[in-house]
């Protein structure tokens, strides 16, 4: 028998004596007879520090779910990198975690800006890039990015659906839009076209507003002028509580709609005053955990029961811990549907396979579905207005998305 030959007898009893496991785990990137790892990168320092509590409650509920056995027989290791909402410093993270950790996929980083800098990184790798902390409507090109999913409702969704329920409050509604002049206001014009088609031009007056701007008054002068009475307040930030008080100081009295993002009471609201603020409307698909009518309920008893016991330091009334918890419920979902196989193939097989799922956090009513070639998890929400005192929410679950 020549040495060749040897060889190849030799190594082919080597491979035969390995189990099944052991050998799929040596070829699957992140994972082990015992760990899966998975990576993300958030910031844990710079501006928006504050927003790494997301992962954070991520890493305590995957604690949760190892304690109850793991994954298929493996125990979750989630390695967090601080990339201090710099995108160079991102890219150089994922980098790391793509090739030196080699996890078997990335979850939940956060920003626009961090995840630009790495989408085309991570797709030319093959690796899933899922339920991004991001708004952007950008992030749903599955032609350009299959590998990348976002998770919340983008700003064209949600743009789709405050302008479905203007015109079913009036189908002759002029409507003006104020936009902040970047991917994100785009969207909120972009929605706004999905559904008005041909009639936009008819219908829309759009106004734009860099965020170096000291104000929004010349601009929302210029909306009020043009006979709007529904406005849509594309906005971030400061111009949130700016846009209401001008609002009201002209004594406009439109349908006004404020993006979600800047519908928190403590930020936008109390700053343009609370009095000044009534009517306003937001949109919403998550439960308020705070919000005593959900007391009783057993998705949000679930929640508050496990924040003081698996992440003590963590605020259970934050916002971004709920949410937090909830994106890692729906990460556990995929798993489970991967059955053991945690190929990179399988991963984003199934993350693209969510068909009807609900989750004990989102409101009733919204369900969470994937495909091939829908990378918008989640395109519905419901409406709530400022009653002077709280957020009220009213009326039906809204469709957004295909129109």
């Amino acid at each position: 028998m020549t040495s060749s030959r040897r060889r190849l007898i030799l190594a082919g009893s080597a491979a035969a004596a390995l189990s099944p496991r052991a050998v799929f785990a040596q070829a699957t990137p992140g994972v082990s007879a015992t760990e899966l790892k998975i990576g993300t990168t958030t910031s844990l320092s710079g501006p928006v520090s504050a927003l790494g509590t997301i992962n954070k409650a991520q890493a305590a509920y995957f604690k949760m779910l190892n304690e109850q056995g793991g994954i298929a027989g493996r125990k979750i290791n989630y390695i967090i990198l601080d990339d201090g909402f710099n995108p160079a410093k991102t890219l150089e993270q994922t980098r790391r975690l793509v090739e030196e950790e080699e996890v078997a996929f990335l979850f939940s980083q956060l920003g626009t800006g961090p995840n630009s800098a790495i989408v085309k990184y991570v797709n030319d790798k093959g690796v899933p890039h899922l339920f991004l902390s991001v708004n952007g409507d950008k992030w749903g090109d599955y032609k350009t990015y299959p590998w990348t999913l976002p998770y919340a409702p983008s700003a064209r969704t949600e743009s789709q659906i405050f302008i479905k329920y203007a015109l079913q409050q009036n189908p002759k509604a002029k409507i003006g839009i104020l936009y902040q002049n970047d991917d994100l206001g785009r969207d909120f014009v972009a929605g706004a076209k999905d559904v008005l088609g041909a009639q936009y031009d008819n219908v829309v007056k759009a106004a734009s507003y860099e965020v170096t701007d000291p104000t929004v008054d010349s601009q929302l002068i210029q909306l009020k002028d043009s006979g709007a009475d529904v406005l849509i307040s594309g906005v971030t930030g400061k111009f949130g509580a700016m846009s209401i008080r001008k609002v009201a100081d002209l004594g406009w009295k439109p349908l006004h709609f404020i993006t979600s993002g800047v519908s928190s009471v403590s930020s936008t609201i109390k700053p343009a005053g609370e009095d000044r603020s009534m009517g306003v409307v937001t949109s919403v698909y998550m439960k308020d955990v705070t919000d005593t009518a959900w007391e009783n309920d057993a998705g949000v008893k679930a929640y508050r029961a496990f924040m003081p016991k698996y992440f003590a330091d963590g605020n259970v009334n934050e916002f971004y811990n709920a949410y937090g918890y909830m994106t890692a419920i729906v990460m556990h979902r995929v798993l489970e549907q991967c059955k053991g196989d945690f190929s990179r193939k399988s991963i984003i097989a199934q993350a693209n396979n969510l068909k009807d799922l609900e989750n004990p956090l989102l409101l009733p009513g919204i369900k969470i579905n994937t495909s091939p070639t829908d990378h918008r998890p989640l395109e519905q929400m419901q409406l709530q207005r400022w009653n002077g005192k709280q957020w009220e929410r009213f009326g039906s679950v809204i469709q957004g998305g295909n129109v």
